[in-house]
């Protein structure tokens, strides 16, 4: 066989006789006490209004049900579309809605429709009105709520709601919305015959693509696209219930006023589209209307972007946006390496405005020598922070500029992205009358608040950066035992001390607001949401750090049973994600905070701590080296990270070391393979919604950089499918039959699934209908826990003793 043939010979169906496989079987349902988890209630979510006077308590149900999230939809360009109703598929929908005043003296609840299915919840700015869609079986409707009456009506039917649905104009009462054109007769029916072929053409440029789910297939997929994407842009005037038609139906995926409110900022997509790309990639046009729908000025006519380098960006203007402070200035950047990161360049992009009435040229105003990544604004007109990223190092940096005279003032931001412990934390921000969003000030001070990382765990904080010396003051610190973060700064007085609102929560108190004077010291609770799930209130969980073998240092979360005893030896369950590092120090922070409380939800494999299981959870498998070249390393990394948890928790005597189990989800589930495959640490593995044949995304994966063809044995050795004859230890594979996500197309479980059992290995799968990445519905989430239970139970607890109590060596 010629070298290399093993590799593409992968993504041929394998013949293999498969024993055992079941036909589709009912739902499982686990241990009562799991079930329990599951369906406890869920705390709602408090959003704050813009001015901090309000909140709007967001109740949600756990759990849909597999009918709702078996709801017809169809995939086209990359999306997911649920046809009746014409809105993004979906299956979980808020349900409630509660008003309050912050103080809590003033609570009420809107009045909604029995059964009402709400989403997409947003505050005006001036916080006197809100607004939200709700879901019914053939539309979705906007409606808008108004503080003072605490009430809701419908306000415009048939939204379009694809593309963002609606945005609040500068005025804070009247709203843009995408509605359903009212000639739109039925969606193109398929063909009886095929028209002819499908074609697809490359005439000799690069386009390294990914690989993506739900495309366009045929020229009736793109019919039906361009039939559902299809809105009519209107303006809603809450005043007189006029909505007003503006310019012309098209397929419309952006829309943004201006700050004066005499402009939009619209984006259409346009023909022809693609069979191998996502709709954000598709042809389109990036136009300035005025408030009637006629065209102003064209910004950007974007061609399909099927030839951006991997990690590159598109050529031509970008991050397009409006100025704060300037009734309708145009800024974007513009790629000064033709998009490709690989090219050596003095900068790498440069940012441009141009003002109304948009007859001038576009003015350059400042470069950037590494890949600009976005503009902070000021409540000083003339002040932009201008962030880049040096992807060779990964390092951020973030420089203040002064408009006014065109030249940087100062760095205020300078680090590894990976340096947890060094990041000042981000920037808090005010909402202008108009609505446009820019860093808060009080004089020369800015506020910034942060996790807080540090090797003791997150301590979130808030700190104010003086703009003139750029040094800063630390304002307030979360306390020791506890894990609170600021939510919000609610006002800030003469001398610049702020008020804020925080979310504090411990190991044994629920999360629940807080009202912090910071200049008078003093604080108190202004919510009081109850324990969902008492029941598990009495578990242990701790902060351990180790170090792996090369010195680099690892951490984890340390869950214990609530009737564990001391001295008592557990099996144990390590859950785990890869991620990447240019450097050992940084690879070695602290992340997570052991003072946060512990819920179980959803699938969580903490569960497993009702089952007499201890846990270590996101025990971390940093990969670290050269980002060209990191992965070169990735099998003999995991496998040193993974035997120092294991030693690790035998040292503390709380795991025993033969009965050990790994898991993980999506890269995760790829680490848990290869741990099975390449050492024989652990008695067996649960991967879920995995990817295990690197063959099949061969322009890339996680942080990759290199293709297939430029490291043929780096993909293969680190495809678990490649070393399936391997993987002798028992493996419990989930996936969801609709993963959408890029790369992990249920086939990589199915192609694994025939590799281990012809191999004679012990292997399960498990198909969820109707699922997608992660798991939604109750049924499914029952099924996955019940699965997992019983793999566990089967092949760790009850399974045959080892003859040796320690580790086991690598393969």
């Amino acid at each position: 066989m010629p070298h290399g043939s093993l590799l593409f010979a992968s993504s041929v169906a394998l013949a293999f006789l498969v024993p055992n496989a079941d036909a589709q079987s009912p739902y499982k349902t686990p241990p009562k006490e799991v079930v329990e988890l599951v369906d406890a209630p869920t705390t709602p979510a408090a959003r704050l209004s813009p001015d901090a006077r309000w909140m709007m308590l967001v109740e949600r149900p756990a759990l849909p049900s597999i009918e709702d999230v078996a709801r017809p939809w169809i995939g086209l360009a990359g999306m997911r579309i649920d046809p009746a109703s014409n809105a993004p598929a979906q299956s979980n929908f808020d349900r409630g809605l509660v008003l309050r005043d912050l103080a809590g003296a003033n609570e009420r609840r809107i009045a909604l429709p029995e059964g009402a299915k709400l989403s997409n919840l947003s505050w005006s700015h001036d916080s006197r009105h809100f607004a939200f869609l709700r879901h019914l079986d053939t539309e979705v409707e906007l409606w808008v709520g108004d503080v003072e009456s605490a009430s809701a009506k419908l306000a415009v039917p048939r939204v379009n709601a694809l593309f963002g649905a609606f945005e609040w104009m500068p005025d804070g009462r009247r709203v843009l919305v995408t509605v359903v054109p009212q000639s739109r007769g039925e969606a193109p029916k398929a063909p009886r015959a095929p028209a002819g072929p499908t074609v697809m053409q490359s005439s000799g440029k690069r386009s390294p693509l990914r690989t993506f789910q739900d495309l366009l297939e045929n020229e009736h997929d793109a019919a039906l696209f361009e039939h559902f994407a299809t809105a009519q842009l209107a303006l809603f005037d809450p005043g007189d219930g006029s909505l007003a038609a503006l310019g012309a139906p098209g397929l419309i995926s952006r829309f943004d006023p201006a700050p004066g409110g005499e402009h939009l900022l619209v984006t259409r997509i346009q023909r022809p589209f693609s069979y191998v790309l996502t709709v954000d990639r598709f042809p389109s046009r990036t136009e300035v209307w005025r408030t009637d729908g006629s065209l102003a000025y064209l910004v950007h006519e974007a061609p399909l972007r099927d030839q951006i380098p991997i990690e590159g960006v598109p050529t031509g203007p970008r991050s397009v946006s409006w100025r704060p402070h300037e009734p309708a200035t145009l800024v974007w950047c513009e790629a000064l390496d033709g998009g490709d990161p690989k090219t050596k360049v003095p900068q790498r992009d440069r940012w441009l405005s141009l003002s109304a009435p948009f007859d001038g040229q576009a003015q350059e105003w400042t470069r950037t020598e590494h890949r600009a990544r976005g503009l902070t604004w000021f409540q000083q007109p003339a002040l932009v922070l201008v962030s880049e990223y040096d992807r060779d190092r990964r390092w951020t940096r973030a420089t203040l500029h002064e408009l006014s005279e065109r030249k940087p003032l100062a760095v205020l931001e300078d680090r590894s992205v990976n340096d947890r412990y060094g990041d000042p934390g981000q920037i808090a921000t005010v909402a202008l009358l108009d609505g446009t969003r820019v860093a808060r000030q009080s004089g020369d001070w800015i506020y910034r608040s942060g996790e807080g990382a540090s090797e003791d765990g997150a301590r979130p904080f808030l700190d104010r950066q003086n703009l003139a010396t750029r040094a800063s003051e630390r304002l307030w610190r979360c306390g020791d035992g506890v894990y609170e973060s600021v939510a919000t700064i609610v006002s800030v007085d003469a001398a610049g001390v702020p008020t804020v609102v925080t979310r504090r929560e411990s190991a044994s108190e629920p999360p629940n607001h807080h009202l912090h004077d910071l200049a008078a010291k003093s604080a108190r609770q202004i919510t009081s949401f109850p324990d969902p799930q008492p029941q598990i209130r009495g578990i242990k969980k701790e902060l351990v750090k180790y170090q792996r073998a090369d010195g680099v240092q690892l951490s984890a979360t340390l869950y214990l049973p609530a009737n564990h005893k001391s001295g008592e030896r557990l099996p144990m369950f390590v859950w785990a994600y890869p991620l990447e590092y240019t450097d050992t120090s940084t690879a070695g922070q602290v992340s997570g905070s052991p003072h946060r409380f512990t819920t179980i939800r959803g699938a969580s494999h903490l569960a497993l701590l009702t089952q007499g299981w201890c846990v270590l959870d996101n025990a971390t498998m940093p990969i670290v080296g050269d980002p060209e070249t990191m992965n070169d390393t990735f099998v003999e990394q995991i496998t040193a990270a993974a035997r120092a948890a294991i030693e690790k928790a035998a040292e503390m005597g709380v795991a025993d070391p033969a009965r050990v189990a790994v898991g993980g989800h999506s890269y995760g589930a790829f680490m848990t393979a290869n741990l099975l495959a390449h050492t024989d640490l652990f008695r067996a593995g649960v991967a879920r919604s995995g990817a295990y044949n690197r063959t099949l995304t061969p322009f890339g994966f996680q942080s990759e950089r290199r293709t297939l063809w430029e490291a043929p044995q780096i993909y293969a050795q680190l495809s678990p499918f490649m070393h399936a004859d391997k993987i002798n230890e028992p493996l419990l594979m989930l996936h969801g039959e609709k993963d959408s996500n890029s790369g992990t197309f249920p086939i990589q479980s199915e192609r694994l699934y025939q590799a281990v059992a012809g191999h004679g290995g012990t292997v399960r799968l498990c198909l969820l209908p109707e699922e997608d990445h992660g798991y939604a519905a109750r049924e499914s989430v029952l099924h996955a826990q019940a699965e997992t239970i019983e793999w566990l139970d089967k092949y760790v607890v009850r399974a045959a003793p080892l003859e040796a109590a320690a580790p086991r060596e690598a393969k």
